[in-house]
């Protein structure tokens, strides 16, 4: 698996660029999605052998004053350019913010208070393996049936990729898929022990379906969105999610899901026998 973590970023969001978006002419004859190499090249004032050298992973610390330029030309938001920053930080192997701590499995107090004060939403408490750690009932009575909780502790990622039934769970799982394995390699990945017995885990339960992703999606999940989630009592759901990500020593996110629609909202009154409209469907 490739750890040009930096490169494969910076591929990705090129491709991701089209030309029009920064003021250059669409050709007809186009082999490469979104803009070439000698065009980011242009537009952040470096040459094209470097921009080559850093996808390729021949070099991995380019100046802040590069990646602000190659930051600009990208058009990147303020949570990908932050995200662009760290990954040169973790170019360097002697050092990661986590050091050699075990991923914290214990939910204070307060947090265990929010998720009560959740009801009757669907939330969910995860660590950095994305371990779930603490839900509410609500949650539970959507996740329980289709498998997602068993386990202990039970495990998000591991649901997903070794456990037959998230394919029915999950209509889209392979933006499911793409998301956990993003949401791993946020933080040092492999350079954190417990995440990288995790990986090897994964990659000898899933092959492709998991090493694939490594090398091609990049560490940045969505922190809000859409999922679908097939339920076996109530059909299929529409879940609009937030996700909030509690302090650095807690290194722990809270997920929270709301009906996407109508239809959905009515489904989940009824799993949870409460008056209509308990949960009104939001809206994007």
């Amino acid at each position: 698996m490739s750890d040009n973590e930096l490169g494969l970023f910076l591929r990705i969001r090129r491709e991701a660029v089209t030309p029009a978006e920064v003021g250059l002419p669409s050709g007809a004859r186009r082999r490469t999605p979104g803009l070439r190499r000698s065009e980011l090249a242009t537009l952040a004032g470096v040459s094209v052998e470097y921009v080559t050298r850093l996808e390729q992973g021949r070099d991995r610390r380019p100046s802040p004053q590069v990646l602000s330029a190659l930051a600009d030309a990208l058009r990147l938001p303020p949570s990908e350019r932050i995200h662009l920053h760290r990954l040169t930080k973790a170019a360097d192997a002697g050092f990661h913010c986590m050091g050699g701590a075990s991923p914290v499995r214990t939910v204070r107090p307060t947090v265990r208070a929010l998720l009560d004060r959740l009801e009757p939403a669907p939330a969910v408490l995860l660590n950095r393996l994305s371990e779930i750690l603490a839900w509410t009932e609500g949650y539970e009575r959507l996740a329980g049936p289709v498998g997602v909780l068993d386990g202990s502790p039970p495990n998000l990622a591991r649901f997903v990729f070794s456990d037959p039934r998230a394919r029915t769970a999950y209509p889209d799982w392979s933006l499911v898929a793409d998301e956990q394995v993003a949401s791993l390699k946020h933080g040092p990945f492999r350079a954190d022990r417990h995440v990288a017995a995790l990986a090897d885990e994964l990659a000898v339960t899933s092959g492709r379906e998991f090493t694939g992703r490594v090398e091609t999606v990049p560490g940045l999940p969505r922190s809000s969105g859409v999922t679908r989630l097939v339920h076996p009592a109530v059909g299929e759901l529409r879940l609009a999610y937030e996700t909030l990500e509690l302090p650095a020593d807690d290194d722990q996110r809270l997920i929270v899901h709301l009906p996407a629609d109508d239809s959905t909202s009515a489904a989940m009154d009824r799993l949870t026998g409460r008056r209509p409209g308990a949960l009104r469907a939001v809206s994007g």
